[in-house]
């Protein structure tokens, strides 16, 4: 019989409120934090919604607009490193209860916006540093504390969440445009993002330990772990000092970046929009998005499952050749049911398909206690290459009329992401960075 430890009174009531799931509670919280991912998702694509709606109720340009969805989309990487940092100082389910707070409340407060500035404040500003607290690192570091085995896998439902997310709210967001306008939409973002604080709070434990539970997968038992002590923003700090002193870390840095600008800064963003140019009405666009969210819900999950099982940096060979192949594809279809729904499936079996195999590098060479937070920094590139996207595609669109530049371009990021993804080595862990 297996040894089980001595736990403080509150830890045993708790574990006993709990034990009906046994070791698979584990899944009960990947449950609650793929839905709070899934509202993060829903809430960093609605600007895309937002776009022709805004400019024709305030007449705003095109490229306002998109500069305040970069914005958001930046702070929601740069959010990242420091809420992982937070998670480690003060705990998960703290930090996911203020994101989502944060989250609710300036979505909500846009409802009142009528000028630009309001638009980069609600949207840009505050909604950017809520999403990206509860964004690709949460997952990262929920699969880190709480399994031992299927790793992967586990990783890769959580970063499907992005696209169910998108499968779920955008044609119900561009129906509600059509029915009542934007207010409603910010007024539906912000009631998903609040109904989800009582799940969090009542069902998100700090780790497996805390409720008397070992790890999925685990052999051996393991003792509540004390808060890390210090400041969380030196901590995150630090921690991408040692990182950068690593080629590993630029590579991955690089390549995600790349994977930014190649999804929601450009295709995220703008794709309604391109649709439009071609007599593409917006709900038709919104379910073109949701497509794609529906083929990269499995082909996310899938790559999790083949991550637990080969070599990641050649998965990343194949999703970033495919994905520029793609984009270079797009402009020079004839925007047909046919050729949409080819790019719809081929695009979106690796929307981000990415993540698991990167988060698998990123453990193999920091370690499983740092890898959330130095992936956090990943991230953060990410989403800086998202906004330059945003940005550079509504100025192509605003300069040159189309945008076939900007997906030419993106498509030819893509080639040399694949290139860059063999070029990562396979190293055992940093000794430095295992023990920081």
């Amino acid at each position: 019989m297996p040894h089980s430890p001595v736990q403080p009174a509150s830890v045993q009531s708790t574990t006993v409120s709990r034990r009906p799931f046994g070791p698979n509670y584990a899944f009960v919280v990947v449950a609650v934090i793929f839905l709070a991912l899934l509202a993060s998702a829903g809430l960093r694509a609605t600007p895309s919604v937002l776009m022709l709606p805004l400019q024709k109720a305030f007449g705003w340009d095109v490229g306002v607009i998109s500069s305040s969805a970069a914005v958001g989309i930046f702070l929601y990487g740069l959010a990242g490193p420091f809420a992982a940092a937070v998670m480690q100082r003060f705990g998960i389910r703290r930090t996911v209860l203020g994101a989502l707070v944060l989250m609710s409340l300036s979505t909500g407060a846009s409802y009142f916006m009528t000028a630009p500035w309001q638009l980069f404040l609600t949207w840009g500003l505050l909604s950017g540093i809520g999403s990206g607290a509860v964004a690709n690192v949460l997952g990262a570091t929920i699969v880190n504390r709480w399994f031992t085995t299927n790793r992967g896998l586990v990783m890769g439902l959580l970063t499907a969440s992005t696209a169910t997310g998108t499968l779920i709210f955008m044609p119900g967001l561009a129906s509600l445009v059509e029915w009542g306008g934007w207010k409603p939409v910010v007024l539906t973002v912000a009631a998903c993002c609040a109904a989800l604080i009582p799940l969090v709070y009542f069902l998100v434990p700090e780790r497996p330990a805390t409720i008397g539970l070992r790890s999925y997968g685990s052999t051996h038992d393991e003792q509540p772990a004390a808060p890390a002590q210090g400041n969380p923003f030196v901590a995150a700090i630090s921690n991408l000092v040692r990182a950068t002193k690593t080629p590993t870390f630029w590579f991955l840095f690089a390549t995600f970046f790349i994977c930014g600008f190649t999804t929601n800064g450009l295709v995220g963003t703008h794709l309604i929009a391109f649709c439009g140019d071609h007599g593409i009405f917006e709900v038709q666009a919104a379910s073109l998005l949701a497509l794609m969210g529906f083929f990269d819900l499995f082909g996310t999950t899938l790559s999790g499952w083949l991550t637990d099982r080969f070599d990641p940096r050649k998965l990343l060979f194949f999703y970033y050749g495919l994905r520029g192949l793609s984009l270079i594809y797009l402009p020079y279809s004839d925007f047909s049911f046919v050729s949409l729904s080819v790019f719809a499936v081929f695009y979106g079996l690796d929307w981000i398909a990415t993540v698991p195999p990167t988060v698998r590098i990123a453990n193999e060479a920091f370690g499983d206690k740092n890898a959330p937070l130095i992936f956090g920094w990943v991230v953060a590139g990410h989403q800086l290459g998202a906004a330059c996207a945003a940005f550079f595609a509504g100025f192509m669109r605003s300069a040159q009329g189309d945008y076939l530049q900007a997906f030419m371009i993106a498509g030819a990021t893509g080639i040399v992401a694949a290139v860059l993804s063999l070029m990562i080595g396979r190293r055992p862990m940093q000794p430095a960075l295992a023990a920081a």
